[in-house]
């Protein structure tokens, strides 16, 4: 693009179209900012070239924009002739001798190049370029000329000498190219009546002359060619521009030149803008619903194709390879892993074991290739496992991952593991999965644990994986720690001496170069039997610049040196402060940067533009850029040391050697020069001066302070509705941390909510909490810490629902309101931005007015969601901080709890889990399942180590009893399964007994006695009976004395006495030893479970609603405290406090209750499980999880804050009987564990301000705010009415005759109406002020549904209608003036709720069916429903 004239209209489209589309735009003008020597030099020419090859292959826009007025500009000399043509020419200057000796001088043969070429000398610093430069290129075009004439050379070899530097660049960017017009625009300025006026002063400056001042008539014949060549082959390109003669008309104070340039800005845009959209339309058609996916795969087989095309030696090591898959491919066995040093060959030889696969395998085999670390999407696991799998459910036909698998990085982990096994299952042709250079998977998720690495692999699926070797690389120690068995690993060793030259000699060959002899020797003598491909790559680099008649230095001996020497002489090339900038920004960037992006970081630094503009001024006084020229020359010269990774539909520059990239760190990143690198990038990508922000900088040309525009990007959060700035949210957080601008990173990202949303929505939560991981431990702020655990709190939500912005405001101030008054700046500030944003919301949304949910800071340390289904099992190995789920679909989950990670998903089972026990200081456990198999599971590898068939029930019909005892000392576990009991041997899988019970009267407990050595069982009908745990012999039977006539529900043993405590169907506790048993306690209901301590000392009995707890004493137990512990619905589960002085319990409206037992059972916490019934607690030091059947989600919770201080916290209520005050302020609800008293909650305070007795259990609430006035509906039929000024007035409204339980309630908008309902009887009631209180008459109103069905919910107006909802979902709409009925059909279950719109025209109905109707009242017609199915 022709430089100057569009700068008007690029920020149109770079700063809004482009960026709203998801597109980054790039000015590509390598003559801007650099001076007219070079803007006309050969090198410079040839990379402008390059460059418009380069856009014309990258842009899905305009590729290429030229703008032709009626210069034809200078011709450039070539910078190479080939052997034949050089040959040609020089017959030509024969007779003139001057010219010939100039041309020879200047042009040096090199026979290097295959075929020889003739090169073109540069002239040295003190030798002037301009009298010689013109003389060489007329003797080139007289002997091009000549040669033509005769035949001797081509047209197209004679035009070469003739073409100016724009028609090469139009024949690049236009008439050569294949896809014709595409992504090109040529602007054609036509002045009228030039030629009336030509050889004028005026004109002659906007036309060729000679040196002499003269028109030159040849350049302009060669102009009208070139302009008659795209008119006739390009037409659609053109845009031609006529303009009136005038003599000032280049002018730009020429009101026609100034009409021309904006008219010329706007069609350029409108052009860019169509060619844009058209070819989105194109991608859009020919794009698939998985376009990422095939991308992704042609990334990495031309990335193969590059590495491979010069692979030599190796051919034992493939062989080795390929007889190693042949043998397992029919059998399980361990992944391979290739190691070695860095620059080894791993890469090369990985790509050229795919490449043979078909025939190792067969032609059907399909092979799966990563180089990790070089793109996007093989940079993190979660990606990396997400792409694999699309890959191979395509491969095979398979189901593709559903939405709710890729949500969470766990449940992606089990997919991977599931399709694997499901591949080999089913005889598919063999699977191949290739991932090279495991060291760059580079994830905050902890990969260097290798947690979701398959240790097995299925028949027919084999994983061949690369680690280095070198110190500073931990995987594959990782790896060594997890695949135990030496075979699984191969090192890559060194190429022979041989191997090493044929190497060298191939990449010659690839680029048409060779050696002399002298070169050749001097480059085997300083490479000495080197077989490293790394370091002979690097000779390579160096020697294919020697010509023929270059005398080489020595080269390095090792790869590090070889580096440090790259860097060098790009230093002599370039200057060592142009290199260590430029190379520093793309080694400290976090995941790379675009062409683009660099420059403008490049545009921001102060020191390198002063250093660029020394020696010359800017072209621009309103802006400042740094020239494209200079980082071009810079990127040729790196070569294949610059990689190119597809990120985001963007390509961003990386260092593609670990070891230059190291070097550039030691080199240029010392220091302070590391946190300088990442402050400009970090100015950069906050857009801090974007939009025409004004940057000072004094230039030495200059002497005073400039303020300049800059012109880089803006970096807006969003680019539009839909589309986010990736770029700012991946990078912007990083080189804030790593710059030390910590207060910055607080305020503009982490404490910023419109940051928080967007990262959230566009990059999902756990991309959002690796930020945050990423910063926490840089900083010292417990507000950072609140914000990160709430936003962990929020996973479940997002989960369940997908991130949404309006979820994600909710969640987050609902949890964090508790703290915006204790931390202002940064909690506090979060909330009113929350608070701000729902104020102009224009969407319908749920606006907290109070903090109400779990906030961060509590008991809890985590929710975390499974990759499978409702929990059956689960045990502690607190040695590892391990927790071992057991599932209802056959998986053991193996979670490290300091992480919160799982660690392994181990298969096998193909029925529920029923019990897990850890063992082995947390190293081993075992699982029992409904499959009626036991397996052995290495916890720290994730290995099976056996499993043993324990054969099915004696019966089918018999009751399934599932237990699991393991005794380490005797290295046997004992697994019990309906009326059998078997011991097996823990290290050969053996079975030691078999003990089988009586059918009739089957075993209905369990138990081992470890310190007598007896296992027991209790029948169903009462029968003791005592086993040896050695040999399984009867020891001796004995029936229950104390219990009559009722079934066994439970046991537990107690080791230290040596006694079982049986708890029974009618409530009966029982103490059973082998000298007898005796009562110990008569509960008012069934007991449910049986829970002693770790120590022993207490008993915890649960029954119905409540838990009894028991010490115990030399005769067994005792009764602890006078009162029960009671829970509002049936307690599930209990577990005691690593002290014993609490105790936590479980049942199934969902909550955990927390109690002091040294305080005589005082309630401590209220704490909500995972919307579940509780149906396991296991505790493992002072942390203790939570768990349900029905849920794939447990919790985690730290019992050491029970002993703190409590915070604010949200009030807590399952009955679904609250009431709000209208401003939100408080909150009444029955109260837990009494429902005839009223909790009255400060929301602001977050704690009970009151309690109000009602005598009797409350059934419903209404707040009357202007009133002031609670009524409370009663289980007796009576409202009581409490003014929330006072507590000396309470009204009560008596029930009708009948004295039935009121159902529900409801007050008028203007709350002078109030309707209460019973079964099949509603009273309306007047409230009108008064004094002291209001005044309530009535009923005014008294009407019967005459229905078999009971009211379930009711809405009244103030007209004295009534809308009323029935149990069988009949809805009906009553005037009560005129006693008339008009049903309402829609409901076909329970109508939950009914309410008025605040005008009393629409009401709304809810029902069990999750469907919600809107009604028109006056109308009493349906107007729209909305189900949630």
């Amino acid at each position: 693009m022709r430089r100057g004239k569009l700068c008007r209209a690029l920020p149109t489209l770079k700063c809004t179209f482009c960026q709203k589309h998801g597109l980054m735009f790039e000015v590509v003008d390598l003559r801007w900012g650099i001076q007219n020597t070079e803007a006309t030099d050969y090198l410079t020419t040839e990379l402008c070239l390059e460059e418009v090859d380069r856009c014309r292959r990258t842009s899905i826009g305009p590729s290429f924009v030229a703008l032709i007025g009626d210069q034809y500009g200078p011709c450039t000399l070539p910078t190479l002739i080939e052997e034949k043509e050089w040959e040609a020419l020089r017959a030509q200057l024969t007779a003139r001798p001057s010219d010939l000796e100039l041309v020879a001088r200047r042009f040096r043969r090199d026979e290097n190049a295959v075929p020889p070429t003739y090169i073109l000398q540069a002239l040295s610093a003190r030798e002037p370029r301009g009298p010689e430069e013109s003389t060489l290129t007329s003797v080139l075009q007289s002997g091009a000329q000549d040669a033509q004439r005769l035949g001797l050379i081509t047209q197209e070899q004679w035009h070469r000498y003739h073409r100016s530097v724009i028609e090469w660049e139009i024949e690049q960017g236009l008439l050569s190219s294949e896809n014709g017009d595409q992504g090109a625009t040529i602007f054609l300025r036509e002045i009228q009546d030039l030629n009336k006026h030509i050889l004028e002063d005026c004109a002659l400056k906007m036309v060729d002359r000679l040196p002499d001042g003269c028109l030159d008539t040849d350049a302009q014949n060669f102009l009208s060619s070139l302009k008659g060549r795209i008119t006739n082959t390009q037409p659609g390109v053109l845009k031609a521009h006529h303009l009136p003669w005038s003599r000032d008309l280049v002018n730009p104070k020429n009101k026609a030149h100034a009409r021309y340039l904006k008219e010329l800005s706007e069609q350029f845009v409108a052009r860019a803008n169509h060619q844009v959209l058209e070819h989105l339309r194109e991608l859009e058609v020919a794009r698939q619903e998985l376009g990422w996916l095939y991308q992704e795969i042609r990334h990495h087989l031309w990335q193969s194709v590059e590495v491979i095309h010069t692979f030599c030696g190796r051919q034992e090591l493939l062989a080795q390879l390929g007889q190693w898959l042949r043998q397992n491919d029919g059998k399980p066995h361990t992944p391979m892993v290739l190691f070695g040093p860095p620059g080894i060959g791993k890469t090369a030889l990985m790509c050229k074991l795919a490449e043979q696969m078909p025939g190792l395998l067969g032609p059907k085999t399909v092979t799966v290739l990563r180089l990790l670390g070089t793109s996007q999407l093989s940079s993190d696991t979660r990606s990396l496992l997400r792409s694999i799998c699309f890959q191979v459910c395509l491969a095979y036909g398979l189901p593709l991952p559903p939405a709710q698998v890729l949500h969470a990085h766990t449940r992606v982990v089990q997919f991977f593991h599931t399709l694997l096994h499901t591949v080999s299952c089913r005889n598919f042709e063999s699977l191949v999965l290739l991932m090279d250079s495991m060291d760059d998977l580079n994830s905050a998720h902890h990969t260097q644990r290798l947690r979701w690495l398959p240790l097995k692999c299925p028949p027919r699926v084999h994983l061949i994986l690369s680690a280095c070797s070198s110190p500073e690389q931990r995987v594959l120690s990782t790896m060594q720690q997890m695949l135990m068995d030496p075979g699984a690993y191969c090192e890559v060793k060194p190429l022979s001496g041989n191997q090493g030259q044929e190497m060298i000699q191939l990449l010659l060959v690839a680029v048409r170069r060779t050696l002399s002899p002298v070169q050749r020797d001097l480059l085997w003598a300083s490479l000495p039997e080197c077989g490293h491909p790394g370091r002979l790559r690097l000779a390579f680099e160096e020697a294919r610049k020697w010509a023929s008649f270059t005398v080489p230095a020595p080269l390095a001996t090792t790869a590090e040196e070889a580096t440090h020497h790259l860097c060098t002489r790009l230093e002599q090339m370039h200057g060592q402060l142009l290199v260590a900038h430029m190379l520093g920004y793309i080694v400290s960037s976090r995941h790379g940067l675009s062409e683009a992006e660099l420059k403008d970081v490049l545009s921001l630094d102060d020191e390198v533009l002063q250093a660029v503009y020394q020696d010359w001024t800017p072209p621009s006084k309103e802006l400042l850029r740094f020239p494209p020229l200079l980082w071009v020359r810079l990127r040729r010269d790196l070569g294949y040391c610059l990689a190119r990774r597809p990120v985001e539909g963007f390509t961003l520059l990386a260092i593609a050697h670990r070891q230059l990239a190291e070097v550039v760190r030691e080199r240029y990143l010392s220091g302070p020069e590391r946190a300088k690198r990442h402050s400009i990038l970090a100015d950069f990508f906050s857009g801090a001066w974007s939009q025409g922000t004004k940057k000072l900088i004094t230039l030495p040309r200059v002497g005073k302070p400039l303020n300049l525009d800059r012109k880089v990007a803006p970096q807006p959060l969003w680019f539009s509705d839909t589309v986010a700035n990736m770029r700012k949210l991946k990078e912007l957080p990083y080189h804030l941390l790593h710059s030390g601008r910590l207060e910055e990173l607080k305020q503009e990202v982490l404490g910023n909510m419109s940051w928080i949303s967007c990262r959230g929505v566009s990059g999902g939560m756990e991309d959002l909490l690796d930020d945050f991981d990423l910063c926490v431990p840089y900083l010292d702020s417990p507000e950072v810490s609140l914000v990160r655990e709430a936003l962990q709190l929020c996973c479940p939500a997002v989960e369940l629902r997908g991130v949404e912005r309006s979820l994600l405001y909710t969640e987050l101030l609902a949890r964090l309101y508790f703290f915006a008054t204790s931390h202002p700046a940064l909690v506090g500030q979060l909330c009113q931005q929350a608070q701000s944003w729902f104020r102009v919301c224009p969407h319908p949304v749920l606006v907290p007015l109070g903090g109400f949910l779990q906030p961060p800071g509590g008991p809890l340390r985590a929710t975390l969601t499974g990759c499978h289904k409702g929990i059956t099992a689960m045990a502690w190995g607190v040695e590892k901080m391990l927790l071992v789920i057991g599932t209802q679909d056959g998986i053991v989950a193996v979670w490290d709890m300091e992480e919160q990670q799982v660690i392994h998903l181990l298969t096998g089972h193909t029925g529920e889990v029923r019990c897990v026990k850890v063992f082995a200081k947390g190293t081993l456990a075992i699982s029992a399942s409904r499959d009626h198999t036991l397996r052995l599971w290495n916890l720290l590898s994730g290995q099976e180590k056996f499993t043993i068939w324990d054969g099915g029930p004696q019966i089918p019909t018999e009751p399934q009893i599932w237990s699991l005892h393991v005794d380490e000392a005797k290295k046997v576990v004992y697994s019990t399964s309906g009326s059998k009991i078997s011991a097996w041997n823990l290290e050969t899988a053996e079975l030691v007994f078999r003990i089988l019970g009586d059918t009739s009267d089957p075993w209905m407990c369990t138990a081992m006695l470890a310190s007598q050595a007896r296992l027991v069982t209790v029948s169903k009908g009462g029968v003791v009976s005592l086993w040896s745990s050695a040999m399984g012999e009867l020891h001796g039977k004995q029936h229950l004395s104390s219990i009559k006539e009722e079934i066994p529900t439970c046991v537990v043993a107690v080791q230290k006495q040596g006694k079982l405590v049986t708890g029974f169907s009618n409530g009966s506790v029982s103490l059973v030893s082998s000298e007898g048993d005796r009562l110990l306690e008569k509960l008012p209901d069934a007991v449910g479970f049986l829970v002693v301590s770790e120590d022993e000392s207490l008993l915890a009995a649960g029954f119905g609603r409540s838990v009894r707890i028991f010490l115990a004493d030399s005769q067994g137990f005792h009764r602890f405290m006078a009162t029960d512990l009671e829970h509002e619905d049936t307690v599930e589960t209990a577990g005691f406090g690593p002290k014993n002085n609490l105790i936590v319990t479980g049942s199934r409206d969902t909550l955990i209750q927390v109690w002091s037992l040294s305080e005589q059972g005082t309630l401590l916490h209220i704490l909500e499980g995972v919307g579940a019934p509780v149906n396991l607690l296991a505790q493992g030091g002072t942390l203790m999880a939570s768990a349900s059947w029905q849920s794939s989600s447990f919790k985690v919770w730290d019992l050491a804050y029970a002993q703190k201080p409590h915070d604010s916290v949200p009030f807590l209520d399952r009955t679904g009987l609250t009431a709000v005050s209208h401003n939100g302020s408080y909150v009444y609800f029955p109260k837990i564990g009494d429902k005839s008293k009223v909790t009255i909650w400060d929301l602001a305070e977050g704690e009970e301000q009151d309690v109000l007795d009602t005598s009797n259990e409350v059934r419903c609430l209404e707040v009357a705010e202007q009133f002031k006035l609670l009524f409370t509906g009663l289980v007796s039929g009576i409202v009581l009415v409490f003014p929330l000024n006072s507590r000396q007035d309470v009204m009560c409204i008596p029930p009708p005759e009948t004295r039935k339980a009121i159902n529900c309630m409801s007050l008028s908008k203007g709350e002078d109406r109030l309707a209460i309902a019973y079964d099949n009887i509603v009273l309306v009631l007047d409230i009108s002020p008064g004094d002291p209180c209001p005044v309530i008459d009535g009923p005014k109103y008294t009407f019967y549904t005459q229905l078999p069905e009971t009211i379930s919910s009711v809405a009244v107006l103030a007209d004295y209608r009534v809308v009323y909802g029935m149990t069988n979902g009949d809805l009906f709409l009553y005037e009560c003036a005129n006693s008339k009925v008009f049903p309402l059909e829609a409901h076909s279950s329970r109508v939950t709720c009914v309410e008025v719109s605040h005008k009393e025209q629409l009401a709304v109905s809810g029902s069990e069916e999750a469907l919600l109707c809107l009604w028109d009242l006056q109308a009493c017609k349906w107007k729209l429903e909305m189900s949630y199915t």
